[in-house]
């Protein structure tokens, strides 16, 4: 319900209510990473005090900005408005992200591969739904209906995060009671200064930058030859689709065979479909194009998080996926913008060109200087 009511708000409603608010195309790629900045400060922070505090107080801090911030869209008239909304609407994701899947991690001592792909799968699910809705609510109503839906979603969520149990005495806290937040730094330092974890999370970053980029203008290239808003929500469906099918079998998988190799291919993957999408006007090819998009990232992701989570310390693995979350982040939010930047010299072909070949280099760049290392190699 998190998931599907942060991805309605912005796909495919949010390129489209930008540019009907008059933002520039700059300024659209500036919008859509707006909530992603908000998660380059907060999900470190997140991860650190959920170590401390419990995951369960975190959630509900996230729910609570799930359910307030759709509201606020309703009365932006401006694209400055509308970015300021999405800062705020990113607390929520910034706050989620990192706490969730160390949730999921506390509770699954082994197999974390597959157990965080059931996890995602499931988010995923509420993101090949929302695209498709909100592509349907625009078609038959307003960008009005898109918001009171995803405000709805995200009262869901509050109820949702309430029914979660609250974890074990030997899960919630890993740290001593007289430990305190700063005596925290040497195992920041260690997990900043791991060459994997590092590594891992910037491959994360570009695979995420390339998301970014493709979420906030393919509808608007779709759009521009000929293809109908509703359809373009099934092209994001059927991206999500594949990831909620293949997740839990490519967390499996990186479970049995290691991680690097499965993060390698799935980045050729993505980028490989990067550069195809605007090679193509034909629906059905975007629809199958997306489909190989998704799987790439579904490959990837069903390893970068378990592979982080493997080599971070067992009492500060929320901070370590905190951080990387952030990385993360930093990339989503930068796909957008930098697009939005070459979409006012050059073509879509040669944009979406460009963002192909930095995942390419990424990728290159993971090959040589990750190690595969097993879950006994801790910080």
């Amino acid at each position: 319900m998190a998931i599907f009511s942060s991805t309605i708000a912005k796909n495919p409603v949010l390129p489209i209510l930008a540019q009907q608010l008059g933002a520039s195309p700059a300024s659209i790629g500036t919008i859509a990473a707006a909530s992603t900045l908000t998660g380059i400060l907060a999900s470190f922070p997140a991860g650190l005090l959920s170590d401390y505090w419990g995951r369960k107080p975190l959630l509900l801090l996230a729910g609570i900005v799930f359910c307030s911030a759709p509201l606020i869209y309703l009365l932006v008239t401006t694209p400055w408005q509308l970015a300021l909304v999405r800062v705020y609407h990113g607390l929520a994701t910034a706050i989620l992200g990192p706490v969730a899947m160390a949730y999921v991690t506390d509770l699954a001592p082994t197999h974390r591969g597959e157990r965080l792909g059931w996890y995602s799968s499931f988010t995923l699910a509420g993101r090949a739904l929302a695209p498709v809705v909100g592509g349907l609510l625009l078609a038959t109503g307003t960008w009005q209906s898109v918001y009171v839906v995803c405000a709805i979603a995200g009262g869901l969520t509050i109820l949702g995060i309430k029914l979660l149990p609250k974890a074990s005495s030997k899960l919630k806290h890993h740290r001593e009671p007289r430990q305190n937040l700063t005596a925290t730094a040497p195992t920041i330092s260690k997990i900043l200064s791991h060459r994997t974890i590092l590594i891992t999370s910037l491959a994360e970053a570009a695979q995420y930058g390339a998301f970014g980029a493709v979420e906030a203008f393919l509808p608007l290239y779709a759009l521009s030859v000929g293809i109908d808003q509703a359809a373009v929500g099934l092209v994001f469906g059927s991206q999500v689709g594949v990831k909620v099918l293949a997740r839990p079998l490519m967390g499996r998988m990186s479970d049995d065979h290691g991680r690097k190799r499965q993060i390698v291919v799935g980045m050729l993957l993505s980028s490989m479909a990067t550069w195809l999408f605007c090679q193509t006007k034909s629906i059905f090819l975007l629809l199958l194009i997306s489909a190989v998009f998704g799987l790439g990232i579904a490959i990837a992701s069903a390893a970068t998080s378990a592979l982080v989570a493997d080599l971070a310390p067992t009492n500060s693995r929320g901070t370590a996926l905190g951080i990387m979350s952030a990385i993360m982040d930093v990339g989503q939010a930068s796909g957008p913008i930098l697009l939005g930047l070459l979409l006012m010299y050059t073509s879509y072909q040669i944009s979406f060109s460009v963002v192909s070949g930095l995942l390419l280099a990424a990728a290159v760049l993971f090959t040589l200087t990750a190690t595969d290392t097993s879950a006994k190699s801790e910080v």
